[in-house]
């Protein structure tokens, strides 16, 4: 499927080549962190199916549980989280961050990894009041 993204303020916009099917959750502590909330919501596609196609985003380099750096390309206006990637020769594997989409809602998670950092909470959030809007 073809896609688009970009950050909030708009500086970066991407396009893509992504498959709804491969769309994922990571549970871990990092994703926590790093997106300020319970879990991060990724596709993966090709470096070779993934272009920038204005702006430059920032990137962070953190490292993983298993000692692999792993690139973090933000927004350095608005802050917005776009993607990450390794430190490996290409190509490389994308994530796409599934909320820089414009077509976020055609990518429901089919998978979940570090599901043992998984917050205990979130098997109940259909028994907390919920709002159309604030």
């Amino acid at each position: 499927m073809q896609v688009t993204g970009g950050c909030h303020c708009g500086a970066i916009r991407f396009e893509a080549e992504a498959d709804p099917e491969r769309t994922r959750i990571c549970h871990c502590s990092d994703c926590q962190r790093l997106s300020g909330s319970p879990f991060r919501v990724v596709v993966p596609v090709s470096e070779n199916d993934f272009r920038l196609t204005s702006g430059t985003p920032r990137i962070y380099r953190k490292t993983a549980a298993s000692g692999a750096i792993r690139q973090q390309a933000f927004c350095a206006d608005c802050g917005a989280p776009l993607y990450a990637t390794s430190d490996d020769a290409p190509p490389r594997k994308i994530g796409i961050r599934v909320g820089a989409l414009d077509q976020s809602g055609s990518f429901v998670p089919k998978r979940q990894f570090w599901t043992r950092s998984a917050l205990d909470w979130l098997g109940d959030l259909a028994k907390i009041e919920a709002f159309d809007e604030q």
